[in-house]
């Protein structure tokens, strides 16, 4: 088993840990560690490598926009907003890209049961909308990813309590209308007591442990699976 460390960066600024994500794992080895980065960014749009800059709608002199290269049309980072970035070595852990995404949400999707929150994935656009309540079908975490030599960097961002108005100058990840929101506005809630920016730093510990727990799982049934094909068939 290949354990992930869990880095938390704190808030940062996007171009300088963007360039960080692609050093790592520039720099990468068989024997570096995987890891998963927690950050805060002040505002930004990010618009992916064959994103369309018409998706930026109202462009904001003091919110810049980034291209950069996941996959992915525009999004909005901000404060409020956990971001996980996973560095992980797919061809080591033997993941597919789609397993991957498939776990990402998954974890999302458990860390937002544990504040009360229903949520699901919709076939085609990646990332998890809420399925019950007034907001049912609003985007509340996005998704996007570079694997380069087998290895993944960007990953998934959590709204939590923020300012959602950024969200009304694009096309949130190229869907007109999308309607975007965060936990606070969708009424999560932790033992009784609403979410809040104040619960921001235990959510982000609680999506990286998810994001570890589900790619440990999956890991372990590659492994079971790897020695049941090893066995030799007894004979009858």
């Amino acid at each position: 088993m290949h354990p992930i460390q869990v880095i938390e960066r704190g808030r940062e600024d996007y171009q300088p840990c963007f360039e960080a994500m692609r050093a790592f794992t520039a720099a990468r080895t068989p024997e570096t560690p995987d890891q998963v980065w927690l950050v805060e960014h002040p505002p930004v749009y990010t618009l992916g490598q064959a994103g369309d800059p018409a998706h930026l709608l109202a462009p904001d002199a003091h919110i810049p926009m980034v291209q950069i290269d996941r996959g992915g049309q525009i999004t909005y980072h901000g404060p409020g907003q956990v971001v996980a970035y996973l560095l992980l070595d797919l061809k080591r852990r033997k993941l597919m890209v789609r397993e991957l995404v498939n776990d990402i949400e998954q974890a999302v999707l458990d860390t937002l049961a544990a504040y009360n929150l229903a949520a699901e994935r919709k076939p085609g656009a990646p990332g998890i909308y809420l399925s019950d309540g007034a907001h049912r079908g609003a985007k509340i975490a996005a998704l996007g990813l570079k694997i380069r030599n087998g290895c993944s960097y960007h990953g998934v961002s959590l709204n939590v309590q923020m300012d959602l108005a950024p969200f009304l100058r694009i096309n949130p990840c190229g869907y007109a209308g999308l309607e975007t929101v965060d936990m606070a506005t969708a009424g999560g809630r932790w033992q009784d007591q609403p979410v809040t920016a104040a619960q921001q730093t235990d959510i982000a510990r609680r999506l990286a442990a998810a994001l570890c727990e589900v790619l440990a799982a999956r890991e372990a049934r590659a492994l079971a699976a790897d020695k049941t094909a090893a066995t030799p068939a007894l004979a009858s």
